[in-house]
């Protein structure tokens, strides 16, 4: 009886195996669409071992960099591009190219220099000058390094052989690692393929013809270019037009005076709300007493990171009181307060409006990726456009650079609140209102604190840029050190920074220690 049952499940698993071979060939048909047969046997060798097993493609190897292309395989097809492209150029430069031209170049303008001083050299032999040793001894070394330089060229010259040789067994080389390679790295694709169908799979005409023409025009103008200087002017630089450039400066600046003339009451707005934020935030932290902002400094801290994290905070206010950093570290944190309250305001109920709309998504994230991503330095051209220098553009500036994090990871933690969660709520009764404030916005907070904790820290990193538009404070400090290379003021101005940096990242992110 144990017998016939063991019989049965052998004859069980070898079905199970058959009909697992039979759909993995079914799958490698779908996959490859053309060769089937040979890339089922290569698969089935390469799967068969753990470790890398060597096969050989001769199709890959002749076609290179375009077969890899041609799969989709395009980290293998650049990296082999390059290996072949520098063989092709030394192939070419060493049957072809001129590899000695450099060093004709160099004698003829030394002979054009050696005409010269043998003129100089008969003029003072004709007039008996005392400076016909020198002009002597200048002639002879030209003529010294000419024939050295001649010497040089022909036995570059002579190397073209060996060049080009070298670049047959570079390019041999890279022939043959890609046919070892190539079904291995199909067979990788393949399996990635397996799980996630959206890969492209198979080989067609247009991916061939796309796959070709990239290569070819890339090696192509390389081998030209380094193989024959100076023979295609066009690979030299980028085609320009100075009329274009003239006419979009033109452009541009119309553009930026007609916002000016037609915005300013919008701009007056937007700086009347800073300055009203600024102000407020400048008289609690300047003109209330030290020692009240210090205990609040401390206490905050204490509530939301611990007595550890208290201890640090004292001493770094210590450090910037007793070095009279006090008053310009106020208006740091003021100016950063400002930029936080307008980041975190406008970007938290953003944030929330288009984590649950793909068509505002959409376009908002452009636009945070070209603030995120556009350096702070091009910022001050519109920002002083528009709003003038002053604390006002340092704010903006400060917004525009450090307020893309809220938004990112308040859509992200929004979007990863578990969905049979939401619809439980909803099941349940809750509204629209009820599933934001109690189900999404907790859920959602460790990702949201994150995002002003990144938005407190960018702004921070904006100071010294932001003294450039004449705000005050540490920055100012800093940007003054540099002008006048006070170098140890400006360090001890830096700590002053960090430590700002450190306490508001120990408030922020609420560990307590």
């Amino acid at each position: 009886m144990n017998s016939r049952k063991i019989d049965i499940l052998e004859i069980l698993d070898r079905e199970s195996a058959v009909d697992f071979e039979k759909a993995r060939d079914s799958a490698i048909k779908d996959f490859v669409q053309t060769n089937p047969d040979y890339y089922i046997f290569q698969f089935a060798k390469i799967g068969a071992q753990s470790r890398f097993t060597p096969t050989f493609n001769w199709v890959a190897g002749l076609l290179g960099p375009v077969w890899f292309g041609a799969r989709g395989l395009w980290s293998w097809a650049l990296a082999f591009l390059i290996i072949e492209t520098v063989a092709f150029v030394q192939i070419v430069r060493g049957l072809f190219g001129d590899i000695s031209a450099e060093a004709w170049n160099r004698i003829a303008s030394i002979e054009s220099t050696l005409d010269l001083r043998r003129q100089q050299l008969a003029s003072a032999i004709e007039k008996n000058s005392d400076k016909i040793d020198a002009y002597k001894r200048t002639v002879a070394s030209l003529e010294d390094n000419i024939l050295g330089i001649k010497e040089e060229a022909l036995a570059m010259a002579a190397q073209g052989i060996w060049i080009a040789l070298a670049g047959l067994v570079l390019l041999v080389v890279a022939k043959a690692t890609q046919s070892v390679f190539a079904n291995w790295a199909l067979e990788k694709r393949f399996s990635e393929w397996r799980s996630d169908p959206n890969i492209k799979s198979g080989i067609s005409t247009k991916s061939v013809a796309i796959s070709g023409f990239f290569m070819a025009l890339i090696s192509c103008s390389v081998v030209i270019h380094y193989s024959f200087p100076n023979s295609i002017k066009f690979l030299n630089g980028f085609p320009t037009d100075p009329d274009i450039s003239k006419e979009s400066i033109v452009y541009v600046e119309a553009f930026f005076r007609y916002c000016v003339l037609n915005g300013q009451a919008f701009f007056n707005s937007i700086t009347f709300f800073i300055r009203v934020v600024l102000n407020t935030l400048e008289t609690v932290f300047i003109g209330t007493p030290w020692i009240v902002v210090a205990s609040l400094l401390i206490l905050l801290t204490t509530l939301t990171a611990g007595l550890r994290a208290a201890i640090y905070t004292g001493a770094f206010l210590a450090y910037m009181g007793i070095l009279g950093f006090w008053e310009k570290a106020m208006i740091t944190l003021s100016l950063l307060g400002t930029a936080a309250c307008f980041s975190i305001s406008i970007g938290i109920p953003l944030a929330i409006f288009c984590a649950r709309r793909e068509r505002a998504w959409a376009i908002i994230r452009p636009i945070l990726d070209f603030m995120l991503t556009m350096p702070s330095f091009v910022f001050m051209i519109p920002v002083i456009a528009f709003f003038g220098t002053g604390k006002s553009a340092a704010v903006v500036m400060t917004i525009i650079c450090g307020g893309t994090p809220v938004v990112r990871l308040t859509v992200l933690g929004l979007r990863g609140v578990p969905e049979a969660v939401r619809e439980a709520a909803t099941a349940f009764g809750a509204g629209k209102w009820y599933v934001l404030t109690k189900v999404d916005l907790p859920l959602a907070a460790p990702s949201i604190r994150t995002g002003v904790n990144q938005t407190v820290m960018l702004s921070l990193g904006m100071v010294v840029v932001a003294s450039l538009v004449g705000a005050k404070g540490l920055g100012e400090v800093v940007l003054e050190s540099l002008q006048y290379a006070r170098f140890g003021t400006g360090i001890l101005a830096g700590f002053c920074i960090l430590f700002c940096a450190i306490i508001l990242d120990r408030i922020v992110q609420g560990q307590r220690e």
